[in-house]
């Protein structure tokens, strides 16, 4: 028997690989937010994906057992930070329940304005830093363009450009003016052929589809399953939307559709939410030229609010999905107890799940795919 014979007979007959344990974050530039992700991979397969959130605790829940109900509006700015409208408009929707108030039709009106003028610019935020995950950076420059221009029209109407504390209990802070519904309509009409760009850019790149389809599928029997909600839980084709399922705001008297996707892939979630602002714009418009007369703040509503001892729940469809808060009165200044269903939190626990089997170069678009927040996981 010759040398090499020899050699050929003592080698296993299959490469044995030892499995890897890698760091995803706390600080990574793709991480959306401060989130590490233990991941345990085998070659370039990921084995076991655990996420690892509270670096961004700051404990609202219990603070809001110590502040007054205006007070808790302010704490709720800081959750999505990048959509703190519909923040707002929870608190307020459940505190009110509580105190048995009547909002005004035309403080309805502008707060569905606000909350979707804050989901163009939540979902534009999205599209720029999923174009930058995937290795596309001019989206980016083109989304914060228009995004720039959504905030200059909320530091017209309260002065914040990214924690507003504009919606209050019983209506909204201030109403707006001539100028400012001038502006927004200049800037619906500037920005309905700017989706179209969007398409063009990222949304129909073959290379951009060939790294997002078929990528990080979820079914919708697993997305119900798993709790998810929002643009998550549409892209897998189910069709559930808080503004139509639970209408609030006056949000029945719109006419908009709920965009859906079909296999649940990374491309099917990104696309919902490029297809949900065409229906804000449908939204926004509707209002805009049906604005109500009127007054917008309810009159009565204590400076010290001490509600009557019960319980409320409100829920609203924000831009990551079903937010809720329940709220127990004790008859106090401050609410008793209070609890914040994060679309985040529920939408990020599936990733356990949907990233093993894939590579590691997957997980970046399927994260980003998800598109949560941490100030709202952690809370």
């Amino acid at each position: 028997m010759s040398n090499d014979t020899a050699l050929a007979a003592q080698e296993p007959k299959t490469l044995k690989t030892d499995t890897l344990f890698v760091n995803l974050g706390p600080q990574h530039p793709s991480t959306h937010g401060v989130l590490r992700v233990g991941l345990t991979i085998d070659g370039e397969m990921i084995t076991k994906a655990v996420p690892d959130i509270g670096y961004l605790h700051r404990g609202t829940q219990k603070l809001a057992e110590v502040r007054g109900y205006h007070h808790c509006v302010v704490l709720t700015d800081r959750w999505d930070y990048v959509s703190a409208m519909p923040n707002n408009l929870v608190f307020c929707l459940a505190a009110e329940k509580l105190m048995g108030l009547k909002v005004p039709p035309r403080a309805d009106a502008l707060r569905v304005v606000m909350c979707e003028l804050n989901r163009l610019a939540s979902h534009l935020l999205f599209f720029g830093t999923y174009g930058i995950d995937i290795g596309a950076f001019t989206p980016f420059l083109y989304a914060f363009r228009e995004r720039e221009m959504i905030l200059d029209l909320f530091e017209m109407v309260c002065g914040a450009r990214l924690t507003y504390n504009y919606i209050r209990l019983g209506g909204v802070m201030v109403d707006v003016t001539p100028e400012w519904l001038a502006k927004t309509k200049e800037f619906l009409d500037y920005f309905k052929p700017r989706l179209d760009e969007y398409d063009t850019l990222l949304s129909f790149n073959p290379i951009f589809m060939a790294r997002t389809q078929e990528v990080g599928l979820i079914s919708a029997e697993k997305a119900v399953n798993w709790g998810l909600s929002g643009p998550n839980l549409r892209g897998s084709g189910v069709n559930y939307d808080v503004r139509k399922n639970d209408p609030y705001s006056g949000y029945e008297h719109y006419d908009f559709d709920v965009p859906l996707g079909k296999t649940g892939s990374c491309w099917d979630r990104y696309y919902c939410r490029v297809q949900e602002m065409r229906q804000s714009v449908r939204i926004l418009e509707q209002a805009l030229a049906m604005l109500p007369h009127g007054e917008v703040s309810a009159t009565g509503v204590a400076k010290v609010p001490k509600p009557p001892s019960g319980e409320s729940y409100a829920h609203v469809e924000g831009s990551r999905g079903d937010l809720g808060i329940f709220l127990v009165s004790d008859g106090q200044a401050s609410p008793y107890r209070m609890h914040v269903k994060a679309p985040s939190f529920l939408n990020l626990a599936i990733l356990q799940e949907i990233l093993v089997g894939n590579k590691v170069s997957d997980v970046i678009a399927i994260l980003g795919s998800v598109d949560i927040v941490l100030g709202e996981v952690d809370r």
